[in-house]
């Protein structure tokens, strides 16, 4: 819990939060820490505020950023574990299930980039990754000005 109006940085706060999950073994090393769109839909906490906590752990070295990627948990040199997808392919894969389920059928356009970030609580790059990935998979195609569709089920990806 945030304390705020005590003394300490609400930044502060967070990364001590986040340094004690690690300790207890909530994060093993090379595990991803939630995104900062997470991080500020849950502590309702503002981005810039998110991002001074990550700084602080990164400069006390328990936390390592790879642009594009996330915030891993230890040293830069630290392994990443294997067993973890990005959220980009996450995302892809979540909507891909969505897709074979029929919840998202062809010719219907799939939710909006703004949907998804609200829904996913994740960054436009992100979804903008996803969405590439899904089309590289030949899940999907997009028609300019008119949004991202799925394939009919005789076109889905083997």
């Amino acid at each position: 819990m945030l304390d705020r109006d005590g003394p300490i940085p609400i930044y502060k706060q967070l990364a001590d939060i986040i340094r004690g999950q690690i300790e207890r073994g909530e994060f093993a090393p090379g595990d991803l820490l939630p995104s900062e769109a997470e991080l500020e839909a849950e502590y309702k906490i503002a981005r810039l505020t998110v991002r001074r906590a990550v700084r602080e752990l990164r400069d006390q070295g328990v936390a390592y950023t790879v642009q594009g990627e996330g915030t891993f948990v230890g040293p830069p040199d630290a392994p990443r574990s294997a067993d973890q997808l990005h959220r980009y392919q996450r995302i892809a894969r979540e909507l891909s299930e969505r897709i074979k389920s029929g919840e998202l059928p062809p010719n219907k356009p799939i939710p909006s980039e703004q949907t998804l970030m609200k829904d996913y609580t994740v960054a436009k790059a992100t979804i903008r990754k996803s969405m590439k990935l899904l089309r590289e998979q030949g899940w999907v195609f997009t028609v300019a000005y008119r949004g991202t569709y799925p394939v009919k089920q005789e076109d889905w990806p083997q």
